[in-house]
């Protein structure tokens, strides 16, 4: 499978029965930072703080694998939310959506404005 060049065709590649997650979860980040900048990276959809490069630019990343979807972003930015994310398998900067229950959204907009409130606030 050649690799996507924008999320729109990296959602269109998923399996039919995971596009309106991955979807929801694109509508969510664009939602609280729209003015992000969404490219593909790593070969998943990324999103960067408009304008800036680099790794301090890094807002988040998230895909699907077979089993979840997965939402990437940085260790500072989930620090705070802990307690929110605890129910979900996570590493130092992930977390992981099982496919047969809903997306939180809740939980991704709160994490993303963290992380623009962060990021705009220099604490990043």
């Amino acid at each position: 499978m050649e690799p996507a060049r924008d999320v729109e065709a990296y959602v269109r590649s998923a399996p039919k029965e995971v596009r309106p997650k991955l979807i929801k979860m694109r509508a969510v980040i664009k939602e609280v930072a729209p003015d992000s900048n969404e490219t593909i990276s790593y070969g998943m959809p990324f999103y960067s703080f408009k304008g800036e490069a680099g790794v301090h630019a890094r807002l988040c990343y998230f895909g699907f694998r077979k089993n979840d979807i997965v939402f990437y972003t940085r260790p500072a930015f989930l620090e705070g939310r802990m307690h929110e994310a605890r129910r979900y398998v996570r590493t130092k900067s992930a977390l992981h959506f099982p496919l047969d229950k809903p997306i939180p959204t809740g939980l991704i907009k709160n994490l993303v404005a963290d992380a623009v409130r962060l990021h705009e606030a220099g604490k990043v």
